[in-house]
């Protein structure tokens, strides 16, 4: 196949988007017998046709499917590419795109966000939330600048990327005030029995709390299971049970929900990474972030358990064991 002819591309992107070959040509002020030449040509050079005539209509076909989606990223990311040279010029914000894994508290992700907010250019910050592998997908086909996740990039996943430690903390533990009167006295023996809602599968500190349980020889009532740490502060501001939070947000969550903190403890430590395409990290925001990170989020421990804390791993590792 000869190398792949963009305009021919956008042609076919364009058609595939107007629904027809005429509508085409209206909004690219071509003919739509150009059209038609261009597209066919561009078949020709795929080896592939991409449309199937339905009746008056063309439709696209699997391999058109294929193709479309392919374009429909290259051109979005083109149209992106536009903005960003038309707002850095004008002194207007610069842009970061951020994808925040659930696992991760939403007041973890400001406390982190917001020395990019405090810096003297303007920053416009595009946050996205959801499953680690699903953002991670996107930061492989550059849609997001860098990853906020609780956990090391993965080792098993087909994409190319490193870890920065920005940080780590003790963990806390928090209840409505009754029940914190219930179950101060005697932390954390009292946990053993008392309502607990734990962290979903996919939290990096949810073995590190069940190992925890073990070592206490703690067994709580486990209330529920969540994978949104947003849905989980709810139910434990409703009174559902106890839960763990990073030590790091313990103030804000006294006063924001007037929670009662139970207890913490430095034998889990909840560690917060940046993941990127880049080995060394150079958006401007980015280093913000990491700079402003180690001193928010370095929160030693005033709890009861006298275990030491893990040793610090390196800031920056990549995929595979690879360190940067």
């Amino acid at each position: 196949m000869a190398s792949l002819n963009y305009k021919h591309l956008h042609y076919f992107w364009t058609v595939a988007k107007s629904g027809g070959v005429t509508r085409a040509g209206e909004r690219l002020h071509l003919t739509a017998q150009t059209i038609s030449g261009q597209i066919s040509l561009f078949e020709e050079s795929l080896g592939y046709k991409l449309f199937k005539r339905v009746g008056r209509r063309l439709e696209l076909n699997d391999e058109g499917r294929m193709v479309f989606d392919y374009a429909e990223r290259i051109f979005s990311l083109g149209e992106e590419l536009e903005e960003a040279l038309r707002l850095r010029p004008g002194g207007r914000a610069l842009q970061l795109r951020v994808g925040v894994a659930d696992a991760v508290p939403k007041a973890i992700a400001y406390l982190l966000l917001e020395s990019a907010l405090a810096m003297p250019d303007p920053i416009r910050i595009i946050c996205r939330e959801g499953k680690l592998d699903v953002l991670l997908a996107d930061l492989a086909i550059h849609k997001l600048d860098i990853i906020i996740a609780d956990s090391p990039m993965p080792p098993n996943v087909d994409v190319r990327g490193y870890h920065h430690l920005l940080g780590e903390c003790d963990t806390s533990f928090f209840a409505t005030p009754e029940l914190a009167r219930r179950y101060r006295k005697d932390f954390p023996r009292s946990f053993d029995g008392a309502p607990f809602l734990m962290p979903g599968e996919d939290a990096a500190v949810r073995p590190r709390l069940l190992r925890w349980f073990e070592k206490e020889k703690i067994r709580p009532q486990i209330s529920g299971e969540f994978d949104d740490g947003a849905l989980l502060l709810a139910f434990g501001d409703a009174g559902a049970g106890i839960f763990a939070a990073p030590s790091a947000i313990a103030a804000q969550i006294r006063k924001q929900y007037g929670l009662v903190e139970i207890g913490r403890t430095d034998a889990i430590r909840e560690q917060f990474y940046a993941i990127s395409v880049e080995r060394r990290l150079t958006h401007p925001a980015v280093l913000a972030i990491q700079s402003a990170a180690r001193g928010n989020l370095l929160v030693g421990s005033t709890g009861s358990t006298s275990e030491e804390p893990p040793a610090r791993r390196k800031a920056t590792t990549a995929a595979g064991g690879r360190r940067s």
